[in-house]
Parts: C-alpha cells; sequence; structure tokens
C-alpha cells in the first residue's frame, strides 16, 4: 500500500523519518486489529511528532464516526531498522460531529428542578454568602403606622395580614410542604432566608437563591428546601451499585480423588453391627 505524503505535518523541528513514513502497512494492521477491519479506511497521510515518531492517519468508514479519522502511532529506535506501533486511537478530523461543550451541572439548573428530597451543595467560597459576624447590621425595616396624603387609600388590615399569613402557612411555602419535609435544614437557618418587614418578620421571610425553587418567594420560618445555604457536602460523582449475591446459584468443582478421600476421612472398619439390645441408652441419645 503507498502513502500519501502531501502535505506533511510537521512539529517543531523534527525531521520525518523515513522508516516510520514508509511503515503504512504497519499502521494499517494496528489500526483494524483495534477496530473492525471494514471500519478503517483509506490512508489520510500523517503527522511528525518528534524524532522518529509518526502518526499515520487512516479514515473511519463507520457512520456513527463522520469525521473521525484512525491514528496510529509508529515509532523507531534509535539506530534500530525495525519500526514498532506506539499507540493507536480515534481521533475527531475538521468536519467530525462533537458533542455539545460541557456546561458545568450548577449553570445546567434552572428553577423548579429541585424537588422533594434533592440536595442542592453549596460551595463553601460561595460569593453570594458571607460569615454572619463578618456580614454588617441590615437597616431595620420598621412598618409605616400611618401614610401621607398622596399614600395608598387602604392598607392591609390586621385580619387581612392574619389571614395571609395563615394561607402562606399552610400552603407550598409552609412547613408541611413535601420539599420542606425532606429538607436537610429549616429556611431559618439559611443565608439565603431574606426577612419581612413589620410583625410578618417573625415567621415569614423570602427566598434569595436563584436555584431554589421558591426564588423570589415568602416561605415560612420553617421551611426548606435542598438548595439550603450550609448544605456543603457535594454528592459522589457516580454511585457505586449495591453488592448483588446470588445464593440460588451452585459452582461445581472438580476434586481429585485423593483429595475427597482426605476430607471425607477414612473408612470405618467392616463388622457386624451390635443387636438393638446391646445398644445403650447413652449411644441412643447420641453419647459414647
Amino acid at each position: 500500500m503507498t502513502s500519501l505524503r502531501s502535505a506533511p505535518v510537521r512539529r517543531g523541528r523534527s525531521v520525518a523519518d523515513p522508516a516510520c513514513v514508509e511503515a503504512v502497512d504497519l499502521a494499517l494492521e494496528a489500526a483494524k486489529e483495534t477496530a473492525r477491519p471494514s471500519e478503517v479506511g483509506e490512508h489520510q497521510g500523517y503527522a511528525v511528532e518528534g524524532d522518529r515518531v509518526v502518526t499515520h492517519f487512516f479514515a473511519c468508514t463507520d457512520f456513527g464516526y463522520r469525521g473521525w479519522r484512525w491514528a496510529v502511532t509508529v515509532t523507531r529506535a534509535a539506530r534500530a531498522k525495525v519500526v514498532t506501533v506506539s499507540e493507536t486511537a480515534l481521533l475527531p478530523g475538521e468536519e467530525a460531529v462533537l458533542p455539545p461543550e460541557w456546561v458545568p451541572w450548577l449553570d445546567r439548573l434552572r428553577p423548579g428542578d429541585l424537588g422533594p428530597g434533592d440536595l442542592l451543595p453549596t460551595a463553601p467560597d460561595d460569593a453570594r454568602l458571607a460569615p454572619g459576624f463578618a456580614q454588617p447590621e441590615e437597616d431595620l425595616d420598621e412598618q409605616a403606622q400611618w401614610e401621607l396624603g398622596l399614600g395608598r387609600a387602604r392598607v392591609l388590615s390586621a385580619e387581612g395580614r392574619d389571614q395571609a399569613a395563615e394561607r402562606w402557612y399552610e400552603g407550598a411555602a409552609g412547613p408541611q410542604a413535601p420539599i420542606a419535609v425532606a429538607a436537610p435544614a429549616q429556611c431559618s437557618t439559611c443565608g439565603f432566608y431574606l426577612l419581612l418587614s413589620g410583625g410578618m418578620r417573625r415567621l415569614f421571610g423570602v427566598c434569595a437563591n436563584e436555584h431554589a425553587p421558591d426564588d423570589g418567594r415568602a416561605v415560612s420560618a420553617d421551611h426548606g428546601c435542598g438548595a439550603h445555604s450550609e448544605a456543603v457536602v457535594a454528592p459522589s460523582a457516580a454511585e457505586v451499585p449495591p453488592l448483588i449475591l446470588d445464593e440460588m446459584a451452585l459452582d461445581e468443582l472438580a476434586v481429585a480423588p485423593e483429595e475427597t478421600a482426605a476430607v471425607e476421612g477414612p473408612e470405618p472398619p467392616e463388622g457386624p453391627e451390635p443387636p438393638e439390645d446391646e445398644v445403650s441408652d447413652e449411644e441412643a441419645l447420641g453419647h459414647s
């Protein structure tokens, strides 16, 4: 098989080794051993990787890898005439179909993705959070007892406030919601919990975590979800499946005759069995 030496790729100041360049057939056989022979196409040139190191490229004819090519690296030791295969791999070409760029799982989350029982870890160095002792005191929110003439004509009465508090507390923002029951901690201990003003601040606040399902909503202090700010333990990347023991199947092992005799022990000497009337009570109960 003739090699295609058109437009070789040279890296650095290395010069193409003639023996490695001519080892096209050797590289082709290595590619066929790694893949199926039908998946290796024509030779597509070579690249000089270093001194006496050349990579040959072959087209991949698999329909699932269009635009990819087999790369076989061959090399030769100094003062040696024999060329050997160093590595074989399937690499994407210029027209290869590649998966989209990886997006971290935290950036893929959207409001509503977090469900009951899910845990959203928060990094210890999250820029959205700061130690409680280092944070300056917030301006105390004071509920207006009266408004000027340009204010609202009517405001929420005490009865209306109590009805809203009861409705929120017994609804999806209260402690009995499924996501709150499975939460690791309450909202009152979360760094993303913003207190309301006035008397409602004793029981309610607003969630400020963009990844939480209640972001921008009023939640009770004993509500909760998996996006708690102190959930800093990241889950493992892959879960190890439980060990499954097959207790129903039996494996037959071939045992040599001499090993069987050693395990079972010597056979008892043959002799007349004692009559039934001579068997003592202790022997009948298993005693000698």
